[in-house]
């Protein structure tokens, strides 16, 4: 007897565990007359699908799986792939009915059968939505016809603003602990409300920012992959980064370490960000923000740290190599040395045979059996003697080329008028010696100009210079001061830094 009570126990059990499994999303939705549907999810900066109906009988969407859905926000999406509404998903909603009718009442029918707090975040949305439409209806109505009914107007806007923000705190402390209050909490704007003066007499603004940095992440779990599954979170962070952090690569490497801190190591939000954050300052087109780069393949990539972000091992071991090729080029290293060769001197290269080597082992022959004429030849970057010095990678034939090198002349000219020490180290990318001569001769380069001639320096991997032209600006010490620049930004760059060091002396 006991045996078999045991046994009927472990079966209605079973059974429990089995009906608790899984989900089921019914959507009663009138006026439908799409025969699919599809169930979507945010994830991160993406929306993806997560199941799909293909068989809708008057109106009746019913999305189901054995799993249960991942705690986030959904949505419902027409045939047409447009957004019909918002929902969230979460531990209590897995079996979930909803019904609304479709058109432009759809949010403002939008009721959950069996979810109190789905209704709850149902009429959020219609409230934000009401307060967006009585502001905007205002605006249109108001006649502006000078700046007292500016500023009025402004004040109208502020009146509604503090409104929203009222009603969501007292959301989110309602619902505290829920999922739709983690997501709302990062919509929220944490703001200093009493703000006081500053000596003065006006409001202290560095206290409105320390606080607005400080308290900018106030509540968000990191540790739970579900608050990145919104439209929010992505936003959030991009913002942080761009308008909150001090725009300087060193700051970024520390709040960039502060935040995956804060993520569980090889969980999906930890993949994500670091996904995300190497790809942003790989492609960065901020002078300098490739030290971030560097950085995160230094302490993530190269420590293992990184591991599963990418299916294909490859990938990590290509960001690693292109790390490393950028390190000894970034902001405030010590330009590589290059031992080139000038332009006038191509005949004495040419007669030793070097133009006519027809590959590396024959190349190396040529180069060592004149190794001693040609170390006479030698100039080296480490040898030119100025304050400033323009490295500059370019091509006779190169269409931009022809377009930038006139204007760094003329940025070159500017210069020495107003007495500031600089010369440029202009190194031509191929060997068509007579064509880089003609050049020099018909544009009156008053240049160090010189090329590649012994094979010796690869400048290509050693200075990036995948395409042409590449400028870099050099200080007396030969430290890479900035990089990557326009022809038309370099006077303007060169007074900067000249400015900025006149100023440290004194």
């Amino acid at each position: 007897m006991k045996k078999l009570l045991v046994a009927i126990i472990f079966c209605f059990s079973s059974l429990f565990a089995s009906a608790q499994s899984g989900y089921e999303i019914t959507i009663n939705l009138k006026n439908c007359t799409d025969s699919l549907a599809y169930l979507t999810f945010y994830r991160f900066d993406k929306t993806l699908i997560k199941d799909t109906c293909t068989s809708i009988k008057n109106g009746k969407i019913v999305f189901k799986g054995k799993e249960k859905l991942d705690k986030g926000i959904y949505s419902l999406v027409s045939q047409q792939k447009a957004i019909l509404f918002d929902f969230f998903i979460d531990d209590d909603t897995q079996k979930l009915e909803l019904s609304t009718e479709l058109g432009i009442n759809i949010t403002k029918e939008l009721k959950a059968i069996n979810s109190k707090r789905e209704n709850d975040f149902f009429s959020y949305l219609n409230y934000i939505a009401q307060q967006n439409k009585d502001y905007l209806d205002l605006k249109q109505k108001t006649v502006v016809k000078n700046k007292k009914d500016t500023l009025a107007l402004v004040e109208k806007q502020n009146e509604f603003e503090r409104r929203i923000m009222d009603y969501e705190e007292d959301f989110i402390s309602r619902n505290k602990g829920s999922l739709i209050a983690d997501v709302l909490n990062l919509k929220t704007e944490k703001i200093l409300k009493n703000v006081p003066k500053a000596t003065n007499g006006r409001p202290d603004s560095l206290m409105v920012y320390n606080y607005y940095k400080t308290h900018y992440w106030d509540n968000v779990d990191f540790n739970d992959d579900a608050i990145m599954r919104n439209p929010f979170f992505s936003n959030k962070l991009n913002k942080y980064f761009d308008k909150v952090v001090v725009t300087h690569p060193d700051s970024i490497c520390v709040e960039i370490d502060r935040l995956m801190a804060k993520t569980v190591q090889g969980s999906l939000l930890y993949k994500l960000m670091l996904a995300h954050f190497t790809y942003t300052y790989e492609t960065s087109k901020i002078m300098s923000f490739d030290k971030v780069f560097v950085h995160i393949s230094d302490k993530y990539f190269k420590t293992g740290k990184a591991t599963g972000i990418y299916d294909d091992e490859e990938v990590v071991q290509k960001i690693i190599k292109r790390a490393d090729k950028l390190k000894p080029l970034l902001v405030g290293a010590t330009a590589q040395d290059l031992f080139m060769i000038k332009a006038e001197d191509f005949s004495k290269m040419k007669a030793m045979g070097f133009e006519n080597a027809k590959n590396s082992e024959e190349m190396t022959k040529v180069f060592y059996a004149n190794v001693n004429e040609v170390n006479k030849l030698w100039v080296k970057l480490s040898d030119v003697k100025a304050d400033y010095t323009i490295l500059v990678f370019w091509d006779v034939d190169c269409g931009h080329c022809q377009k930038e090198i006139p204007k760094l002349l003329d940025a070159y000219n500017e210069l020495l008028k107003e007495k500031v020490n600089v010369k440029v180290f202009s190194v031509y990318m191929q060997h068509e010696g007579e064509k880089y001569l003609k050049y020099i001769a018909d544009n009156k380069l008053p240049w160090i100009n010189v090329y590649d001639g012994a094979h010796y320096n690869n400048s290509i991997e050693k200075y990036d210079v995948y395409s042409t032209p590449v400028i870099y600006i050099l200080d007396k010490n030969k430290v890479i001061k900035a990089k990557r620049i326009d022809a038309d930004k370099v006077t303007t760059i060169i007074k900067v830094i000249d400015s900025e060091t006149k100023n440290l002396k004194l």
